[in-house]
């Protein structure tokens, strides 16, 4: 792992040397300037920087990252980001889920809301995808 762009976003070396940029699947973090932007890209980081990653990647995006389960040794990587509070389950795209990573991150964000830990302790979190439509809007 070589760095981490945002909550959700990580560039990531293979056996090989080559970078890939990978966005964690599953899940949307806050934007760098939305409430807890920053506090998202230092928990992704201290995760996973400096350790070996295993990414599982189906797909690319229109930014042509690579869209990847991020697996650091046995713990799950976007479920952990939710369990913390720094990520919300990214129902849009969450039929590429398997049915089973799908019902746990939906649990999972619905835990750490009724905990209100990381972002759910402010009143009116404004997910990161109406932030940025809400950015582009003339």
């Amino acid at each position: 792992m070589v760095g981490v762009s945002d909550g959700d976003t990580i560039t990531v070396l293979d056996a090989g040397r080559t970078q890939h940029v990978v966005r964690v699947g599953g899940i949307d973090a806050p934007e760098r300037k939305q409430p807890f932007g920053s506090a998202a890209k230092e928990a992704l980081s201290s995760m996973v920087f400096d350790r070996r990653v295993e990414a599982r990647c189906w797909k690319r995006d229109r930014y042509g990252r690579e869209i990847c389960s991020v697996l650091v040794g046995a713990r799950d990587v976007g479920l952990e980001m939710i369990r913390a509070g720094y990520a919300w389950h990214y129902k849009e795209f969450e039929r590429e889920q398997n049915a089973e990573d799908r019902a746990m991150y939906a649990q999972t964000e619905a835990d750490a809301r009724s905990a209100r830990r990381g972002l759910w302790r402010e009143p009116g979190a404004i997910p990161p995808w109406a932030w940025r439509k809400e950015r582009r809007a003339p």
